[in-house]
């Protein structure tokens, strides 16, 4: 085992592996998030890391697509020695058997860690992400969602999730035993009888373990858990961000050694690119907010930009577009989609059919352009401070840039801290760029990336 680490991930976002990254670097870890296996001379170049990441697009790939990406990473990460693992989910668990199979990757990271059992550890109380008796809930402004019944996640294009029960949801994607950890056994059972619940659950045969996350006390229970248990074997774990913090909390209350978080504000930028490709109520609140505050929006055409015969002239008349509106000095928006309610979202599903492209095909279309669009204005106006929104826009834009590795540099909103890249181009290493889940963030974050402060006001 290598002491020097305590963590490796994978994220099966772009977003998503940037809020694990943002969670250690507030822990105190100091933390690396690659965007592929580094080389030597890429690992080098940051010595004194304690947590190592790998930014995966998993989320979007099938069961066939997963096998080609996820071995050859598992073993890169195990290969470091680290006491945990962390296969890195959303935690609003979006996943389906044909699309980011989270029980296919169980499956995979089976056979390279062979583990006793499996923590599931999805709720991020820090990210309005609640588990309660083995069922997510999520806030959205004053309104908690059991969430099958949550507007944005009920209705995602890709995943859209009909089970709140994460067991029963899992069970659908892989065939593996899986228990509960409730707030009730947290609550009620001292340190040492929870332990020994814990072997219990395992001794019946339980592979995967749910644990309830209500509150951070919750989490650091959980940390406690694991890190007592960090000599077994590299422990395998699937969850959120919370896994994080659960260890982070814990190490801190136990006075663990750890660091002072060298996060600071990089100060105001005068203009700033922004690409969004999500259809979340929260991004849409945040659009209006920029807009009405000097930013400049552009629609994107995407049944255009999805469509072979069109794609390529759309392209250039968008940077065209936007170039102009960068050359009179303003901030330009460019986005997909306005809410989940935007009339563009069917247009688009119903354009792809006539082209024959399934859901996760146009979405890797669609990033891909974004990504191009977004690569073509930082070289053409040479903007330093860049803004993502959507977990696989954020993805397929980061590789267009040939960013390999990314260190948060201050937190904006949780979950979404604006990074300090590096990249093989000298034309973007050392941009300044946040990449952000659809949900994640406050009414003002676009706004406080431009200005380099931290949030003002939360998303109702």
């Amino acid at each position: 085992m290598n002491d020097d680490l305590l963590l490796t991930f994978y994220g099966d976002d772009f977003t998503g592996s940037t809020d694990v990254m943002e969670q250690l670097e507030m822990g105190g870890v100091p933390t690396v998030l690659f965007l592929d296996v580094p080389t030597p001379e890429q690992f080098a170049l940051f010595p004194r890391v304690k947590a190592v990441g790998i930014a995966g697009i998993s989320r979007s790939m099938t069961p066939a697509q997963m096998d080609a990406e996820l071995p050859d990473k598992f073993k890169a990460l195990a290969q470091l020695g680290a006491p945990f693992f962390h296969y890195k989910v959303c935690s609003t668990f979006d996943s389906s058997p044909t699309v980011g199979s989270i029980g296919h990757a169980i499956e995979i990271g089976w056979q390279h860690f062979q583990p006793r059992i499996v923590p599931l550890i999805i709720g991020a109380p820090f990210l309005r992400r609640y588990v309660i008796f083995g069922n997510l809930f999520a806030r959205v402004g004053e309104v908690t969602y059991r969430l099958d019944r949550h507007p944005t996640m009920s209705q995602h294009p890709i995943t859209p999730m009909h089970e709140a029960d994460l067991r029963v949801h899992l069970a659908k994607q892989t065939d593996r035993q899986i228990g509960l950890i409730d707030y009730w056994h947290m609550l009620s059972k001292s340190p040492h009888e929870l332990d020994a619940f814990v072997d219990a659950r395992v001794a019946d045969g339980d592979q995967i373990l749910v644990f309830d996350t209500m509150d951070d006390d919750h989490l650091t229970t959980i940390g406690r858990i694991l890190w007592e248990r960090r000599q077994e074997t590299p422990i395998f774990l699937v969850g959120s961000s919370g896994v994080e913090r659960a260890l982070t909390l814990y190490l801190q209350q136990s006075r663990e050694e750890v660091q002072p978080s060298s996060m600071k504000s990089p100060g105001a930028a005068s203009q700033m690119i922004v690409m969004s490709g999500s259809a979340a109520p929260g991004t849409r609140d945040q659009i209006q907010f920029a807009l009405d505050r000097g930013f400049v929006g552009i629609r994107l055409d995407v049944p255009a930009l999805i469509d072979p015969a069109t794609e390529e002239n759309t392209r250039m008349r968008t940077i065209s577009e936007a170039m102009a509106v960068l050359d009179q000095g303003n901030s330009v928006l460019l986005y997909s989609a306005l809410g989940p309610d935007d009339p563009i979202i069917a247009q688009t599903r119903q354009h792809a059919e006539r082209i024959h492209l399934s859901p996760p095909e146009t979405a890797q279309k669609l990033g891909l352009q974004q990504g191009r669009i977004t690569k073509a204005l930082i070289e053409q106006s040479g903007i330093r401070r860049v803004c993502i929104a959507g977990g696989d826009t954020s993805g397929h834009t980061a590789r267009q840039l040939g960013i390999f590795a990314l260190q948060a540099i201050q937190t904006i909103a949780p979950g979404a801290p604006l990074c300090h890249a590096r990249s093989s181009d000298p034309q973007f290493d050392k941009i300044e760029i946040a990449l952000k889940g659809g949900q994640n963030g406050f009414e003002d974050y676009f706004w406080a990336i431009l200005q380099g402060k931290a949030h003002q006001q939360e998303v109702n």
